[in-house]
């Protein structure tokens, strides 16, 4: 006797699915380095993960607008720029150094702006994270915020005490993480540019 037909039941792959999967917007941002390699992948998705961290698990309402007014004192390297004049203002034995350490700043924020038009990496684009603020173009990679300051943190740590220096610098590049407008790879590059640029101001 034979059997009637069979039902056939597809097949569900159990493989956890990657970190970016189910966001388009995401997918299109990160395709480039997504072809590039095992080790660009890996990178890839640890942008995503971490991105998501600091833009689901870390986000605090009462938060967002302290944080967006405190990131904006870096656009254009404003704050760095700023420390420098008056450091060089009030310090006039070390008038000098103060100018060089800022123009270092400023060296690393027209460097980073140069690299971003050359490699012009994306910025963030994950359909259910919008940014929380608005940036002057759509490029990402470096982080002007990141390179910027860690060039004067380490320009001026020359001329003032270097902790306080090293701790606005950074939660200056975890702000625009936060904020949605960089990956943390982003930041990460922007850093230890600044920093190799900064060295160069130092006094």
């Amino acid at each position: 006797m034979r059997d009637g037909p069979r039902s056939i039941v597809p097949r569900v792959s159990t493989a956890p699915a990657p970190p970016f999967a189910a966001d388009p917007a995401s997918r299109r941002s990160l395709r480039a380095r997504l072809r590039g390699g095992p080790l660009a992948r890996a990178i890839g998705r640890a942008d995503v993960r971490l991105y998501r961290l600091l833009r689901e698990d870390a986000q605090r309402s009462s938060l967002e607008q302290p944080i967006r007014r405190f990131s904006s004192l870096g656009e254009h390297a404003g704050l760095w720029l700023a420390l420098g004049a008056t450091g060089a203002a009030v310090d006039a034995p070390r008038r000098a150094s103060w100018l060089r350490a800022a123009r270092a700043v400023l060296g690393a924020y027209v460097l980073n702006t140069v690299l971003k038009l050359v490699l012009r990496r994306k910025r963030p684009a994950l359909e259910q994270l919008p940014a929380l603020i608005s940036t002057p173009t759509s490029l990402s990679f470096p982080s002007a915020h990141a390179s910027s300051s860690f060039a004067a943190a380490r320009a001026y740590s020359s001329l003032i005490p270097a902790a306080p220096l090293y701790a606005v610098a950074t939660a200056m590049a975890l702000s625009r993480v936060y904020l949605g407008v960089h990956y943390p790879s982003d930041i990460a590059a922007g850093a230890l540019l600044g920093t190799a640029v900064g060295t160069a101001g130092r006094a």
